[in-house]
């Protein structure tokens, strides 16, 4: 199905048919994606006076109880809440969902023991090219990274000038396939978040940045419209659910 939208001051053809999924889900089991040192998340049938309360064990329902954090378990969206004394809940700030999208993929550089992403590699990826929100995909780019297990791995991460970057050409969702856009182990610094969300001068309250995407290799680079959808929790991160769309007629 092909649907024309309205978008700010164009007309937009997107196929609707065709949703391309970003999202790594929350399973329950001990292959499930996982950063931060934290236990699997569980998914299990609540016991109330003995009885499991699962169709399987006897009951008229399942009931299901969820233990699990966003931030270690799965594609989750963060506002700066995440590094402010200051409570910015994600259900509050993300006010609009759909956004100009820009898929890059990027070979990470060596940077001593470190891989890491630089603003050269951004403003080439981009050039001119005007996006609320960026898709980057990370090389090599295989399905292991929808059940890695980041802890103590030293990911790949965002330097402080290519957040920067991002931050002043108007990128307002920075979506990545990491398990943070910081190094795992920087002693508090938190470096791309703190440039990404301004937290030396106005705060980017509208702005997001969603980890632990998985962008397949049938998805080309290109412009597409995402639509941002998450869960409404009062809390500065939430499990999500990027879906990019084609845009016909580009």
């Amino acid at each position: 199905m092909i649907a024309t939208i309205q978008y700010k001051s164009r007309k937009l053809k997107i196929d609707l048919l065709e949703p391309l999924d970003l999202s790594i889900p929350i399973t329950g089991k001990s292959t499930n994606v996982n950063a931060w040192y934290l236990e699997p998340p569980t998914i299990q049938p609540e016991v109330i006076d003995g009885d499991t309360i699962s169709v399987a064990d006897g009951a008229v329902v399942n009931f299901n109880s969820i233990k699990f954090n966003p931030h270690s378990h799965g594609t989750h969206t963060e506002t700066v809440g995440h590094i402010t004394k200051e409570s910015y809940p994600i259900n509050k700030c993300l006010k609009q969902f759909f956004f100009l999208a820009e898929v890059v993929t990027v070979a990470p550089e060596k940077l001593g023991d470190d891989y890491v992403i630089s603003r050269k590699q951004l403003q080439f990826a981009l050039g001119n090219k005007k996006r609320e929100a960026i898709v980057i995909r990370t090389m090599p780019n295989t399905r292991e990274k929808c059940s890695k297990q980041y802890s103590d791995t030293n990911p790949t991460y965002l330097l402080e000038d290519a957040a920067n970057y991002l931050k002043t050409k108007g990128v307002k969702h920075l979506l990545v396939d990491l398990p943070s856009v910081d190094k795992e182990q920087d002693g508090g610094a938190l470096l791309a978040h703190n440039a990404f969300w301004n937290t030396s001068g106005k705060l980017r309250l509208d702005a997001t940045i969603t980890e632990l995407i998985y962008v397949s290799n049938n998805i080309e680079d290109g412009k597409y419209m995402l639509n941002l959808q998450i869960a409404p929790f009062e809390n500065d991160a939430s499990p999500s659910k990027p879906i990019l769309y084609k845009i016909i007629d580009k």
